[in-house]
Protein backbone atom coordinates (compact mmCIF):
# COMPACT_ATOMS: atom_id res chain seq x y z
CA UNK A 1 0.00 0.00 0.00
CA UNK A 2 1.31 3.56 -0.88
CA UNK A 3 0.76 4.23 2.88
CA UNK A 4 3.12 1.98 4.63
CA UNK A 5 6.05 2.61 1.76
CA UNK A 6 5.50 6.10 2.92
CA UNK A 7 5.32 6.18 6.82
CA UNK A 8 8.16 3.51 6.66
CA UNK A 9 10.30 5.48 4.22
CA UNK A 10 13.79 6.65 5.37
CA UNK A 11 14.21 9.25 2.36
CA UNK A 12 12.86 12.13 5.14
CA UNK A 13 15.15 11.01 7.79
CA UNK A 14 18.03 10.99 5.26
CA UNK A 15 17.11 14.67 4.25
CA UNK A 16 16.84 16.05 7.53
CA UNK A 17 20.03 14.42 9.05
CA UNK A 18 22.02 16.09 5.53
CA UNK A 19 20.59 19.56 6.12
CA UNK A 20 21.81 19.51 10.09
CA UNK A 21 25.19 18.62 8.95
CA UNK A 22 25.45 20.89 6.24
CA UNK A 23 24.67 24.01 8.78
CA UNK A 24 21.12 24.33 8.62
CA UNK A 25 19.07 25.50 11.89
CA UNK A 26 16.35 24.05 10.80
CA UNK A 27 14.52 21.82 8.08
CA UNK A 28 11.52 20.10 7.33
CA UNK A 29 10.60 17.42 4.73
CA UNK A 30 6.38 17.01 3.00
CA UNK A 31 6.11 14.22 0.87
CA UNK A 32 3.24 13.61 -1.27
CA UNK A 33 2.45 9.93 -2.91
CA UNK A 34 -0.82 8.78 -5.04
CA UNK A 35 -1.75 5.86 -7.10
CA UNK A 36 -4.64 5.96 -9.21
CA UNK A 37 -6.70 4.05 -11.51
CA UNK A 38 -9.01 6.08 -13.46
CA UNK A 39 -11.45 4.25 -16.33
CA UNK A 40 -13.34 6.12 -19.29
CA UNK A 41 -16.26 5.71 -21.50
CA UNK A 42 -16.18 7.24 -24.52
CA UNK A 43 -19.53 7.37 -26.47
CA UNK A 44 -21.32 5.05 -24.38
CA UNK A 45 -18.30 2.71 -24.52
CA UNK A 46 -15.64 1.93 -22.28
CA UNK A 47 -12.79 2.93 -23.72
CA UNK A 48 -9.70 2.66 -21.55
CA UNK A 49 -8.13 1.60 -18.19
CA UNK A 50 -5.59 3.13 -16.57
CA UNK A 51 -3.09 3.16 -13.31
CA UNK A 52 -0.91 6.11 -12.77
CA UNK A 53 1.35 6.64 -9.51
CA UNK A 54 3.07 10.08 -8.48
CA UNK A 55 5.44 11.05 -5.84
CA UNK A 56 7.04 14.48 -4.87
CA UNK A 57 9.39 15.44 -1.89
CA UNK A 58 9.57 19.41 -0.89
CA UNK A 59 12.21 20.02 1.18
CA UNK A 60 12.84 23.26 3.48
CA UNK A 61 16.00 24.20 5.26
CA UNK A 62 16.98 27.35 7.36
CA UNK A 63 20.41 29.05 7.02
CA UNK A 64 21.68 31.77 8.75
CA UNK A 65 18.20 32.30 8.78
CA UNK A 66 17.34 32.06 4.95
CA UNK A 67 15.00 29.67 3.94
CA UNK A 68 15.61 27.57 0.93
CA UNK A 69 13.08 25.10 -1.01
CA UNK A 70 13.80 22.64 -3.68
CA UNK A 71 11.23 20.20 -4.96
CA UNK A 72 12.09 16.75 -6.55
CA UNK A 73 9.39 14.14 -8.15
CA UNK A 74 10.10 10.59 -8.10
CA UNK A 75 13.38 9.27 -7.43
CA UNK A 76 15.26 11.88 -5.22
CA UNK A 77 19.31 12.26 -4.35
CA UNK A 78 19.18 13.51 -0.77
CA UNK A 79 22.79 15.37 -1.17
CA UNK A 80 21.58 16.98 -4.48
CA UNK A 81 18.02 18.74 -2.59
CA UNK A 82 20.20 19.75 0.32
CA UNK A 83 22.38 21.39 -1.68
CA UNK A 84 19.80 22.87 -4.03
CA UNK A 85 18.17 24.20 -1.12
CA UNK A 86 21.20 25.12 1.41
CA UNK A 87 22.28 27.22 -2.74
CA UNK A 88 18.71 29.01 -2.62
CA UNK A 89 18.69 30.01 0.82
CA UNK A 90 21.49 32.48 0.00
CA UNK A 91 19.29 34.60 -2.60
CA UNK A 92 16.39 34.71 0.11
CA UNK A 93 15.55 37.56 2.85
CA UNK A 94 15.87 36.13 6.40
CA UNK A 95 12.67 34.94 8.18
CA UNK A 96 11.77 33.18 11.31
CA UNK A 97 11.65 29.07 11.00
CA UNK A 98 8.09 29.07 12.73
CA UNK A 99 7.95 25.04 13.21
CA UNK A 100 5.46 22.82 15.02
CA UNK A 101 7.49 20.68 16.71
CA UNK A 102 6.68 17.62 19.30
CA UNK A 103 3.46 15.84 17.63
CA UNK A 104 4.02 12.84 16.32
CA UNK A 105 -0.01 11.81 15.89
CA UNK A 106 -1.09 8.53 14.54
CA UNK A 107 -4.56 9.01 12.03
CA UNK A 108 -6.33 6.17 10.91
CA UNK A 109 -6.64 5.51 6.95
CA UNK A 110 -9.60 7.27 5.73
CA UNK A 111 -11.59 5.62 2.82
CA UNK A 112 -11.76 2.46 1.73
CA UNK A 113 -10.18 1.04 -2.24
CA UNK A 114 -12.75 -0.40 -4.80
CA UNK A 115 -11.99 -2.84 -7.58
CA UNK A 116 -11.65 -1.69 -11.27
CA UNK A 117 -14.35 -4.11 -12.05
CA UNK A 118 -16.80 -2.01 -9.85
CA UNK A 119 -15.63 1.33 -11.27
CA UNK A 120 -16.84 -0.34 -14.70
CA UNK A 121 -20.19 -1.97 -13.45
CA UNK A 122 -20.77 1.87 -12.04
CA UNK A 123 -20.13 3.33 -15.23
CA UNK A 124 -22.42 1.11 -16.65
CA UNK A 125 -25.02 1.19 -14.57
CA UNK A 126 -25.00 4.84 -15.03
CA UNK A 127 -24.79 5.05 -18.78
CA UNK A 128 -27.72 2.65 -18.99
CA UNK A 129 -30.03 4.66 -17.37
CA UNK A 130 -29.55 7.23 -19.13
CA UNK A 131 -29.74 5.43 -22.65
CA UNK A 132 -33.13 3.81 -21.58
CA UNK A 133 -34.69 7.08 -21.50
CA UNK A 134 -33.27 9.17 -24.47
CA UNK A 135 -31.31 6.64 -26.59
CA UNK A 136 -29.81 9.08 -28.76
CA UNK A 137 -27.72 10.59 -26.18
CA UNK A 138 -24.26 9.91 -25.81
CA UNK A 139 -22.16 9.83 -22.77
CA UNK A 140 -18.89 10.21 -22.21
CA UNK A 141 -17.97 9.81 -18.19
CA UNK A 142 -14.39 8.92 -15.85
CA UNK A 143 -14.76 6.84 -12.99
CA UNK A 144 -11.60 6.89 -10.50
CA UNK A 145 -10.24 5.68 -6.90
CA UNK A 146 -7.80 7.48 -5.92
CA UNK A 147 -5.14 6.81 -3.26
CA UNK A 148 -3.25 9.93 -1.46
CA UNK A 149 -0.69 9.61 1.11
CA UNK A 150 1.11 12.61 2.61
CA UNK A 151 3.96 13.01 5.22
CA UNK A 152 5.17 16.21 7.27
CA UNK A 153 8.53 15.93 9.21
CA UNK A 154 10.43 18.30 10.64
CA UNK A 155 14.11 18.77 12.72
CA UNK A 156 11.57 19.68 16.05
CA UNK A 157 9.97 16.53 16.40
CA UNK A 158 7.39 16.94 14.35
CA UNK A 159 6.06 13.70 12.30
CA UNK A 160 2.87 13.02 11.03
CA UNK A 161 0.97 11.18 8.66
CA UNK A 162 -2.29 9.52 7.04
CA UNK A 163 -3.66 8.00 3.71
CA UNK A 164 -7.10 9.19 2.07
CA UNK A 165 -8.41 7.37 -0.49
CA UNK A 166 -11.40 8.78 -2.26
CA UNK A 167 -13.84 7.63 -5.30
CA UNK A 168 -15.08 10.38 -7.87
CA UNK A 169 -16.43 10.15 -10.86
CA UNK A 170 -17.89 12.85 -14.09
CA UNK A 171 -20.81 12.15 -16.49
CA UNK A 172 -21.51 14.54 -19.40
CA UNK A 173 -24.89 13.45 -21.50
CA UNK A 174 -24.61 15.10 -25.37
CA UNK A 175 -27.70 15.30 -27.28
CA UNK A 176 -27.94 16.82 -30.94
CA UNK A 177 -31.18 17.79 -32.05
CA UNK A 178 -30.61 19.02 -35.70
CA UNK A 179 -28.58 22.47 -34.79
CA UNK A 180 -29.36 22.17 -31.48
CA UNK A 181 -26.35 20.73 -29.31
CA UNK A 182 -26.65 19.83 -25.72
CA UNK A 183 -24.51 19.02 -23.36
CA UNK A 184 -25.58 18.13 -19.31
CA UNK A 185 -22.92 17.14 -16.82
CA UNK A 186 -22.64 16.02 -13.59
CA UNK A 187 -20.61 14.11 -10.88
CA UNK A 188 -19.15 12.58 -7.84
CA UNK A 189 -16.96 13.07 -5.35
CA UNK A 190 -17.10 10.89 -1.94
CA UNK A 191 -15.68 7.86 0.32
CA UNK A 192 -16.48 4.35 0.06
CA UNK A 193 -19.15 4.23 -2.58
CA UNK A 194 -20.31 6.29 -5.56
CA UNK A 195 -23.91 6.40 -6.38
CA UNK A 196 -24.64 5.83 -10.34
CA UNK A 197 -28.19 5.74 -10.20
CA UNK A 198 -28.56 9.37 -8.61
CA UNK A 199 -25.81 10.34 -11.30
CA UNK A 200 -28.11 9.32 -13.65
CA UNK A 201 -31.12 10.61 -12.27
CA UNK A 202 -29.77 14.19 -12.18
CA UNK A 203 -28.98 14.04 -15.30
CA UNK A 204 -32.25 12.43 -16.86
CA UNK A 205 -33.73 15.55 -14.90
CA UNK A 206 -31.62 18.17 -16.92
CA UNK A 207 -32.01 16.67 -20.28
CA UNK A 208 -36.17 16.31 -19.27
CA UNK A 209 -35.63 20.51 -18.46
CA UNK A 210 -34.47 20.91 -21.88
CA UNK A 211 -36.57 19.07 -24.18
CA UNK A 212 -37.84 22.89 -25.35
CA UNK A 213 -35.99 26.09 -26.03
CA UNK A 214 -38.04 28.79 -24.52
CA UNK A 215 -36.85 32.43 -24.36
CA UNK A 216 -35.29 34.20 -21.49
CA UNK A 217 -36.64 36.70 -18.91
CA UNK A 218 -34.95 39.85 -18.51
CA UNK A 219 -33.92 42.47 -16.26
CA UNK A 220 -33.85 41.62 -12.32
CA UNK A 221 -35.39 38.09 -11.41
CA UNK A 222 -34.91 35.65 -8.93
CA UNK A 223 -32.22 33.51 -9.91
CA UNK A 224 -31.90 29.91 -8.80
CA UNK A 225 -27.79 28.46 -8.57
CA UNK A 226 -28.21 24.66 -8.57
CA UNK A 227 -26.03 22.98 -5.73
CA UNK A 228 -23.68 22.42 -9.35
CA UNK A 229 -23.70 25.87 -9.87
CA UNK A 230 -23.29 27.63 -6.84
CA UNK A 231 -19.60 27.23 -5.81
CA UNK A 232 -19.25 30.33 -8.08
CA UNK A 233 -20.69 32.38 -5.13
CA UNK A 234 -18.54 31.35 -2.70
CA UNK A 235 -14.96 31.86 -3.89
CA UNK A 236 -14.88 35.49 -3.08
CA UNK A 237 -16.21 34.87 0.24
CA UNK A 238 -13.70 32.16 0.82
CA UNK A 239 -10.93 34.82 -0.04
CA UNK A 240 -12.99 37.92 2.19
CA UNK A 241 -12.18 34.98 5.13
CA UNK A 242 -8.92 34.65 4.29
CA UNK A 243 -6.53 36.32 7.19
CA UNK A 244 -3.95 37.51 4.72
CA UNK A 245 -6.21 39.02 2.35
CA UNK A 246 -7.00 40.46 5.85
CA UNK A 247 -3.66 41.56 6.49
CA UNK A 248 -3.29 43.11 3.10
CA UNK A 249 -6.38 45.46 3.59
CA UNK A 250 -7.89 43.60 0.77
CA UNK A 251 -10.77 41.63 1.95
CA UNK A 252 -13.95 43.73 2.50
CA UNK A 253 -14.74 42.37 5.35
CA UNK A 254 -11.29 43.09 7.02
CA UNK A 255 -12.83 45.54 10.26
CA UNK A 256 -16.57 43.89 9.85
CA UNK A 257 -16.08 40.87 12.39
CA UNK A 258 -18.99 40.94 14.60
CA UNK A 259 -21.24 42.11 12.13
CA UNK A 260 -24.01 41.30 9.55
CA UNK A 261 -22.28 40.68 6.28
CA UNK A 262 -24.68 38.37 4.48
CA UNK A 263 -28.00 37.30 4.96
CA UNK A 264 -29.23 35.91 8.47
CA UNK A 265 -30.14 32.55 7.12
CA UNK A 266 -26.75 31.87 6.16
CA UNK A 267 -23.86 29.73 8.51
CA UNK A 268 -20.71 29.17 6.86
CA UNK A 269 -18.39 26.72 8.25
CA UNK A 270 -15.36 23.95 7.86
CA UNK A 271 -15.03 20.73 9.63
CA UNK A 272 -12.10 18.68 9.85
CA UNK A 273 -14.17 15.17 9.56
CA UNK A 274 -16.54 16.73 7.01
CA UNK A 275 -16.56 14.99 3.52
CA UNK A 276 -14.43 13.53 1.25
CA UNK A 277 -12.19 16.34 1.31
CA UNK A 278 -11.67 16.26 5.10
CA UNK A 279 -7.54 15.95 6.48
CA UNK A 280 -6.34 15.99 10.01
CA UNK A 281 -3.73 17.99 10.00
CA UNK A 282 -2.47 21.22 7.37
CA UNK A 283 0.53 21.43 5.36
CA UNK A 284 2.20 23.01 8.63
CA UNK A 285 1.64 20.37 10.40
CA UNK A 286 -0.43 22.33 12.67
CA UNK A 287 -4.06 20.07 13.47
CA UNK A 288 -7.63 20.86 11.47
CA UNK A 289 -10.02 22.31 13.56
CA UNK A 290 -13.90 23.19 12.96
CA UNK A 291 -14.46 26.69 12.49
CA UNK A 292 -17.75 28.79 12.06
CA UNK A 293 -16.90 31.81 10.02
CA UNK A 294 -20.07 33.86 9.55
CA UNK A 295 -23.11 32.22 12.24
CA UNK A 296 -26.39 33.59 10.84
CA UNK A 297 -24.90 35.85 8.96
CA UNK A 298 -22.88 37.18 11.34
CA UNK A 299 -18.94 37.50 10.64
CA UNK A 300 -17.18 35.81 13.42
CA UNK A 301 -13.42 35.06 12.60
CA UNK A 302 -11.17 34.13 9.63
CA UNK A 303 -8.51 31.44 8.77
CA UNK A 304 -4.46 31.88 8.61
CA UNK A 305 -1.54 29.76 8.65
CA UNK A 306 1.13 30.30 11.38
CA UNK A 307 2.24 33.43 9.93
CA UNK A 308 -0.79 35.63 9.16
CA UNK A 309 -2.58 33.94 12.41
CA UNK A 310 0.90 35.81 14.50
CA UNK A 311 0.60 39.44 12.22
CA UNK A 312 -3.20 38.63 13.22
CA UNK A 313 -2.32 38.57 16.93
CA UNK A 314 -3.83 35.12 16.96
CA UNK A 315 -3.32 31.64 16.95
CA UNK A 316 -3.14 29.32 13.49
CA UNK A 317 -6.47 28.24 12.85
CA UNK A 318 -4.89 24.98 10.72
CA UNK A 319 -5.12 26.46 7.12
CA UNK A 320 -1.94 26.48 6.12
CA UNK A 321 -1.70 24.48 2.76
CA UNK A 322 0.41 24.48 -0.15
CA UNK A 323 -1.26 25.65 -3.18
CA UNK A 324 1.46 23.36 -5.04
CA UNK A 325 4.50 21.54 -4.24
CA UNK A 326 7.11 24.30 -5.08
CA UNK A 327 4.64 26.88 -2.75
CA UNK A 328 5.18 27.65 1.02
CA UNK A 329 2.47 27.12 2.98
CA UNK A 330 -0.38 30.23 2.57
CA UNK A 331 -4.12 30.48 4.36
CA UNK A 332 -6.34 28.25 2.66
CA UNK A 333 -9.26 26.22 3.01
CA UNK A 334 -9.33 22.14 2.87
CA UNK A 335 -13.25 22.06 2.82
CA UNK A 336 -16.25 24.92 2.59
CA UNK A 337 -19.46 23.96 4.13
CA UNK A 338 -23.17 26.19 3.77
CA UNK A 339 -25.12 25.05 6.13
CA UNK A 340 -28.18 23.38 4.25
CA UNK A 341 -32.14 24.05 5.09
CA UNK A 342 -35.04 21.71 4.42
CA UNK A 343 -36.49 22.38 1.25
CA UNK A 344 -36.01 20.66 -1.74
CA UNK A 345 -34.48 21.55 -5.23
CA UNK A 346 -38.38 20.94 -6.30
CA UNK A 347 -39.57 22.93 -3.51
CA UNK A 348 -37.43 25.81 -4.19
CA UNK A 349 -38.82 25.60 -8.09
CA UNK A 350 -42.17 26.31 -6.98
CA UNK A 351 -41.77 29.14 -4.98
CA UNK A 352 -40.54 31.02 -7.86
CA UNK A 353 -43.46 33.13 -10.24
CA UNK A 354 -40.82 33.67 -13.05
CA UNK A 355 -36.85 33.26 -12.86
CA UNK A 356 -34.05 31.74 -14.41
CA UNK A 357 -32.36 28.57 -13.36
CA UNK A 358 -28.82 28.48 -13.28
CA UNK A 359 -26.89 24.68 -13.85
CA UNK A 360 -23.79 25.06 -15.62
CA UNK A 361 -21.80 28.63 -16.49
CA UNK A 362 -19.38 29.61 -19.17
CA UNK A 363 -16.52 32.08 -16.24
CA UNK A 364 -16.89 32.67 -13.27
CA UNK A 365 -16.46 35.65 -10.44
CA UNK A 366 -13.95 38.47 -10.76
CA UNK A 367 -11.93 37.75 -7.71
CA UNK A 368 -12.22 39.24 -3.97
CA UNK A 369 -14.39 42.29 -5.16
CA UNK A 370 -17.35 39.84 -5.53
CA UNK A 371 -18.33 41.28 -8.96
CA UNK A 372 -18.73 38.60 -11.90
CA UNK A 373 -20.20 38.14 -15.48
CA UNK A 374 -21.20 34.85 -16.45
CA UNK A 375 -22.78 33.17 -19.73
CA UNK A 376 -24.89 30.40 -18.83
CA UNK A 377 -24.25 27.33 -20.35
CA UNK A 378 -27.10 25.12 -19.19
CA UNK A 379 -30.08 27.11 -17.55
CA UNK A 380 -34.13 27.05 -17.61
CA UNK A 381 -36.79 29.26 -17.47
CA UNK A 382 -39.37 28.97 -14.74
CA UNK A 383 -42.60 30.17 -14.78
CA UNK A 384 -45.82 29.86 -11.72
CA UNK A 385 -43.21 27.56 -10.09
CA UNK A 386 -42.91 24.84 -13.02
CA UNK A 387 -39.28 24.63 -15.28
CA UNK A 388 -40.99 25.18 -18.66
CA UNK A 389 -37.55 24.87 -20.76
CA UNK A 390 -33.75 25.82 -21.41
CA UNK A 391 -32.84 29.25 -21.84
CA UNK A 392 -29.78 30.29 -24.43
CA UNK A 393 -27.33 32.72 -25.27
CA UNK A 394 -28.15 34.63 -22.20
CA UNK A 395 -25.96 36.30 -19.19
CA UNK A 396 -26.26 36.95 -15.37
CA UNK A 397 -24.48 39.69 -13.70
CA UNK A 398 -24.09 41.41 -10.48
CA UNK A 399 -21.98 41.21 -7.17
CA UNK A 400 -22.01 37.83 -5.15
CA UNK A 401 -21.68 40.11 -1.75
CA UNK A 402 -24.77 42.05 -2.96
CA UNK A 403 -26.70 38.84 -3.93
CA UNK A 404 -25.82 36.99 -0.56
CA UNK A 405 -27.30 39.63 1.06
CA UNK A 406 -30.79 39.30 -0.62
CA UNK A 407 -30.65 35.65 -0.46
CA UNK A 408 -34.71 34.43 -1.08
CA UNK A 409 -34.05 30.92 -0.27
CA UNK A 410 -31.52 27.78 0.83
CA UNK A 411 -32.38 24.35 0.03
CA UNK A 412 -31.99 21.35 1.39
CA UNK A 413 -30.00 19.36 -1.10
CA UNK A 414 -26.33 19.88 -0.27
CA UNK A 415 -23.80 18.43 -2.38
CA UNK A 416 -19.66 18.73 -2.60
CA UNK A 417 -18.98 20.82 -5.49
CA UNK A 418 -15.22 20.19 -5.26
CA UNK A 419 -14.28 20.57 -1.86
CA UNK A 420 -17.74 23.17 -1.50
CA UNK A 421 -20.30 22.22 0.34
CA UNK A 422 -23.30 23.75 -0.72
CA UNK A 423 -26.89 23.61 -1.45
CA UNK A 424 -29.28 24.90 -4.21
CA UNK A 425 -30.20 28.72 -3.45
CA UNK A 426 -32.36 31.30 -5.00
CA UNK A 427 -31.20 35.46 -4.52
CA UNK A 428 -32.06 38.52 -6.14
CA UNK A 429 -30.82 41.36 -7.48
CA UNK A 430 -28.81 40.09 -10.31
CA UNK A 431 -29.06 41.31 -13.84
CA UNK A 432 -30.26 39.27 -17.10
CA UNK A 433 -29.33 40.01 -20.52
CA UNK A 434 -30.38 37.56 -23.78
CA UNK A 435 -30.32 37.73 -27.14
CA UNK A 436 -33.49 36.07 -27.03
CA UNK A 437 -35.57 38.10 -24.58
Amino acid sequence: MVSENLSQDTLAEQLLELAIKSGAEAAEVYQSRSLSRPIFFEANRLKQVETSQSEGTVLRLWRNGRPGLTVAYGAVSPQAMVERSLALSQLNQPESADLVGNFQPSYPNLGNSVPIEVLINWGKEAIALIKDVYPDVLCNSDWECDVESTRLINTQGLDCYYTDTTLSCYMSAEWVRGDDFLSVSDGQTQRNELQPEKLAQQILQRLMWARENVKAPSGRVPVLFTSKAADMLWGAIQAALNGKRVLEKASPWANRLGTLVVAPSLTLYQDPEAGPYSCPFDDEGSPTQALVFVRNGILEQFYSDRTTGRQLGMSSTGNGFRPNLSSYPTPGLYNFLIQPSSPSLENLIEQMDDGLIVDQMLGGGNGISGDFSINIDLGYRVQNGNVIGRIKDTMVAGNIYSALKQLVSLGGDAQWNGSCYTPSLIVEGLSITSKNS
